[in-house]
């Protein structure tokens, strides 16, 4: 058997994703033409499936800014952050970060991946142990295992099996870190941070919150689900390539430890530091979702409007209103024929199957934007009123 006998399962997989048509693997976005539409199969699509929550995509502000910067720094670094890759502006956006959480220390990644991973691998190793929540991203899973330490998860959203896990790890729960999000991106639900936190206190472990789909959704001022609940974590790591529109992603802490994770934290030290125009145009969202909360207030009455409408229909949808509208679908086959159908009728959304659904069942996937209009949620709706039995 040879290295590559393994792809041949794949291969099968890749045939009958494409065997209704477009391969939902494999969109491709022909032409953007604002953040909530694009032409797909030469058809003008409604984009219902972008994690693009307050729809700064092609927000002026935020294009100027990385023009600006693209003219005075060029395209890229040419390298990481430890060598020749560390600019002015990276600094800035951490000391911009720290100040929005109202934290002291922050660390800017070149993705959101490489923040979650980078920040468990450089805080936990061999003889810790880390916690996560059972439906936590995946990316938090691959941080474990870089780290070195013992994984173990414990039932989502549940505060009593995280007491129980923790007392099981006795004495090492203390060099234990506790993973959980702030709002889950599958079904959209939220996590009991508070009892969270207190069952972590308790333990003298450490928490770490991913807060990468509740960033500008969740909270007063839209520091997510740690602002909502008033919490403090020990680390929040987010992604900027959600409700900033761009790429990357950072970790906030009230712990000075986060200055060295510089020194110990290889997807930080290994990989090249992000554009000066990314940074600029994160910057400027940032500030975008600092000086205009009804942008939030605007993505909360899209989510609902979509929630309640798709409930209204008698269809399965996730467990809370949330701007992450999960639509249960059934079979692998039923949510594959339901998905080409929507797309055929002008909306994109995500096909989530197996592994990545919960309980071995399959959904469709919405994300809502401020930036749709009453009309474009409603044509969203109408698309859902006739799915294939």
């Amino acid at each position: 058997m040879s290295l590559l006998d393994k792809f041949d399962e794949l291969e099968q997989t890749q045939a009958q994703l494409s065997e209704g048509g477009v391969n939902p693997t494999n969109v491709i976005v022909e032409q953007a033409l604002s953040p909530t539409e694009s032409i797909i199969e030469g058809r003008h699509t409604i984009m219902a499936g972008t994690n693009n929550y307050l729809g700064l995509t092609f927000d002026p502000a935020c294009i100027e800014a990385g023009q600006r910067a693209l003219a005075e720094s060029g395209t890229g670094t040419t390298g990481s952050r430890m060598a020749n890759g560390n600019y002015a502006s990276h600094a800035q956006l951490e000391a911009e970060l720290a100040d929005f959480y109202g934290y002291p220390y922050a660390m800017v990644f070149s993705t959101g991946y490489a923040a979650n991973i980078g920040t468990m691998a450089a805080l936990v190793g061999s003889g810790d142990a880390i916690l996560l929540d059972g439906d936590a991203h995946a990316s938090l899973f691959d941080g474990g295992k870089l780290s070195g330490a013992t994984v173990y998860r414990f039932r989502h959203n549940d505060a009593e099996s995280l007491d129980k896990r923790l007392r099981r790890l006795g004495e090492t729960a203390s060099r234990c870190l506790v993973a959980v999000e702030g709002l889950y991106s599958i079904l959209g639900d939220r996590a009991p941070l508070k009892e969270l936190a207190e069952v972590t206190r308790a333990h003298d472990a450490l928490l770490f919150v991913d807060e990468a789909h509740s960033l500008g959704v969740l909270g007063e001022h839209g520091k997510g689900r740690i602002e909502e609940e008033d919490v403090e974590a020990d680390f929040v790591v987010g992604t900027f390539s959600k409700s900033l529109g761009s790429t990357g992603g950072f970790c906030v802490s009230p712990h000075k430890a986060l200055t060295l994770f510089r020194y110990a934290s290889r997807p930080y030290m290994f990989t090249a530091s992000p554009c000066p125009s990314v940074i600029a145009t994160t910057r400027a969202a940032l500030a975008q979702l600092r000086a205009r909360p009804k942008l939030r207030t605007k993505l909360w009455r899209n989510a609902n409007r979509l929630y309640n409408g798709l409930s209204q229909l008698g269809l399965q949808v996730g467990p809370e209103p949330s701007p992450v509208v999960a639509v249960m679908a059934g079979s692998r086959e039923h949510a594959l024929a339901c998905w080409q159908h929507l797309l055929e009728a002008g909306v994109y959304l995500n096909l989530i199957l197996p592994p990545a659904a919960p309980d071995g069942s399959a959904l469709l996937r919405c994300s809502v934007s401020a930036a749709h209009s009453d009309e474009q949620i409603d044509q969203i709706i109408e698309a859902f009123k006739n799915l294939p039995p």
